[in-house]
């Protein structure tokens, strides 16, 4: 079971947060279930890009980026080169490391 070690954010997880998933899981999932409340305003069938995290570690580990997701992900704000929609992103067996982008393109809080 991979462990998930997220980065202090100012609302969604101060102190930031380690945690172990189940493989297959995504990645917003695995958030929710840990009380870690990232935004996914499509329902998390990657429609939008509120999701969006930037996986520091283990981006390789993840299932494939699809064209869709690609797509949705030039909408982020903040994209960097190991960003995914973490409603897409699939757990597999290493270990994460996650960020949590300040803004979405959702709401900015200022």
């Amino acid at each position: 079971m991979p462990k998930i070690t997220v980065l202090p954010h100012p609302e969604l997880a101060p102190d930031g947060a380690v945690f172990d998933a189940p493989e297959n899981m995504s990645i917003c999932d695995a958030l929710q279930h840990n009380k870690i409340d990232i935004e996914h305003a499509c329902g998390q069938v990657g429609a939008c890009s509120t999701c969006h995290v930037v996986v520091l570690q283990g981006f390789d580990s993840l299932n494939e980026l699809g064209d869709n997701e690609e797509d949705m992900l030039d909408q982020a704000w903040g994209l960097q080169p190991h960003s995914r929609l973490s409603c897409q992103a699939r757990l597999a067996q290493e270990d994460l490391t996650v960020e949590l982008p300040k803004y979405t393109i959702n709401h900015a809080k200022e």
